[in-house]
């Protein structure tokens, strides 16, 4: 680690307070804690504006009593970090002065070991802005230095003998070095817009090319006015299942911190709020659900809906029961090729749902089979074990082959005669398929799946090859 660099700051300042949400740390103690509570019990929404009645403080300790937070697992500024410990080796004293709860401000300070004291909100008194400014200047009169982030700390940079700004807007950090004669500046704003994209996952949207499959087995997709409906198809699905996407990060912030990958997420590396997560959230379903009310149908509208309440439910418990998590992970796959034929009026058959259903439900056991592997067994928030990758293997390469076996029953039926003059050809499409599933249970096997199948398909060229021989088959069948 390179050297740290000496704490800017007003000569004669000894004491240096820290305050912690968006500060010391990317994030904040409270929403978070408010929506794991949420997570554990629905119900308690109905007892959450009593509280707020009563005040914010006592909101905020009724809160920090009912949900425990993991310290070490904080997304700490190492550069703020830094600074403190550097601050702390040459003499001066470090108070956290916080407006999260105290039973989380002291297990911060207890974790960290180089605070010598904390003020926070004790349940009576909610500890920001002026209430803050009046405490600090009460105990130290102005000879402290302030590190904040928001705009609810102006009183107490005024009140300070010293301000760092830490990772603030611009016109924040304009308004301070105008008050101010003396200001650092720590950390950059985070770029808003990436970390929105980002949130968005739009490379998840390759999943949505499912809506197209009822378009193009059923010989439609030269037909413009049907394949439009299928584009905006694509595109109410896409800004719906990216509203999800951030309920389940929100809902997640804690587990996916403990992971090695997903804690650089933007919730769980703090980028972003979880109020501006929540409007995002409500703005991506709101567009998504106006593009499939005027573009599609009614009964593609009926599909999202169900979508989404599926994938709530996912988010909020059925993730964390093992099995169920898989299936449901493949029934929304098979919800979008339904919401397909939705979209276009095409009835799906059931040759089709049977295959999707394997098909899906193999490569749902081949993402938590991989992660299972990949973490030594530890999955938090999940309920797998590490004994129980054996029995994900056994039921994951069962699925996919019987995905193989309803392709060739399909192939001898009578209702491909309907579509295909040279039926007897799609049968070399089975031995493609047996290939393509056993090579990826073979490559989960080896750790080399890092990601969620079907987007490591999309990155694997052995999957492209298969894919054009199935076009192949497929059109010399016609």
């Amino acid at each position: 680690m390179s050297e740290a660099p000496a704490v800017v700051g007003v000569k004669g300042c000894a004491v240096l307070c820290v305050d912690l949400d968006g500060t010391l740390i990317s994030g904040d103690l409270f929403w978070e804690s408010v929506l794991r509570l949420l997570a554990r019990d629905p119900w308690r929404i109905f007892q959450l504006p009593f509280w707020a009645l009563q005040g914010r403080a006592v909101l905020k300790r009724r809160v920090a009593t009912l949900i425990s937070i993991e310290a070490a697992g904080l997304p700490y500024r190492a550069e703020v970090l830094e600074h403190l410990q550097t601050a702390r080796r040459n003499g001066h004293t470090l108070v956290l002065a916080t407006g999260s709860d105290e039973l989380y401000a002291r297990q911060v300070v207890e974790h960290l070991g180089i605070f010598s004291g904390v003020v926070a909100s004790d349940g009576s008194v909610n500890l920001t802005g002026r209430s803050k400014a009046e405490r600090l200047r009460a105990e130290f009169g102005n000879d402290f230095h302030y590190f904040g982030n928001g705009w609810a700390d102006l009183p107490v940079w005024e009140a300070a003998g010293a301000a760092t700004v830490v990772a603030a807007p611009s016109r924040l950090l304009k308004r301070v070095q105008h008050a101010r004669n003396a200001t650092t500046v720590m950390g950059a704003a985070p770029m808003r817009l990436r970390s929105v994209l980002r949130a968005m996952r739009l490379h998840q949207w390759a999943k949505n090319l499912l809506l197209f499959a009822p378009l193009v087995l059923s010989h439609q997709i030269f037909n413009p006015g049907i394949l439009s409906r299928g584009i905006f198809a694509f595109l109410a699905f896409g800004l719906c299942a990216s509203s999800i996407y951030i309920v389940n990060d929100l809902f997640d912030i804690q587990s996916d911190r403990a992971h090695p990958t997903k804690r650089m997420r933007p919730f769980a590396a703090g980028e972003l709020s979880v109020p501006s997560g929540l409007v995002l959230a409500a703005v991506l379903f709101a567009a998504g659900a106006g593009t499939a009310a005027f573009g599609t149908s009614p009964g593609f509208l009926l599909v999202v809906l169900i979508y989404m309440g599926v994938t709530t439910a996912y988010s909020a418990r059925l993730k964390r029961e093992p099995l169920l998590d898989v299936f449901v992970l493949a029934s929304l796959y098979v919800l979008r090729i339904i919401g397909g034929g939705a979209a276009i009026e095409i009835e799906i058959t059931n040759w089709l749902l049977g295959f999707a259903l394997f098909f899906f439900l193999s490569l749902a056991f081949v993402k938590r089979y991989t992660e299972l592997i990949g973490q030594g067994g530890r999955m938090p928030g999940r309920g797998y074990s590490v004994q129980d990758h054996s029995l994900m293997l056994s039921i994951g390469t069962s699925s996919g082959y019987m995905s193989v076996v309803i392709l060739a029953l399909y192939v001898n039926s009578t209702d491909v005669a309907a579509l295909y003059s040279r039926p007897r050809v799609l049968w070399l499409a089975g031995p493609v398929l047996l290939y393509w599933i056993s090579r990826m249970w073979l490559r989960a096997g080896r750790k080399q799946v890092h990601d969620d199948p079907v987007l490591e398909a999309l990155k694997d060229p052995i999957s492209y090859v298969c894919a054009l021989l199935a076009l192949g088959i497929l059109l010399a069948a016609l």
